[in-house]
């Protein structure tokens, strides 16, 4: 645990920008966003699930950081709860698989 540093934002909107503030400051080999956008019924969801997901994919490209999309995008609560770490699978555990897979991979290349 020493070496997570957890930051928790307002919404999935913000996750971008603070996700660009960590990789910038030097002090992460990685960032993982963690998350879920659940669908309403009207059209913000889709988008605020495709500016989550494009802004998180833009820092890693302008940083060179690792930095990995964990947001869930679901239709129900009851689907996020499930993504998240009960039947279908953990989001959370193969995001930090990920970034640590990521890690490796850059250092090596």
């Amino acid at each position: 645990e020493e070496q997570l540093h957890v930051v928790y934002v307002p919404g999935a909107y913000e996750m971008p920008l603070v996700a660009q503030k960590l990789a910038r400051s030097g002090n992460y080999d990685a960032v993982i966003c963690l998350g879920a956008v659940i669908r309403g019924s009207t059209p913000h969801f889709d988008y605020v699930a495709a500016e989550v997901s494009k802004g998180v994919a833009q820092v890693s490209m302008d940083t060179g950081v690792p930095v990995i999309f964990g947001v869930l995008t679901t239709d129900s609560i009851e689907q996020a709860i499930e993504r998240a770490g009960t039947k279908a699978g953990n989001k959370g555990f193969d995001a930090a698989m990920t970034a640590l897979e990521m890690v490796q991979l850059l250092r090596q290349i």
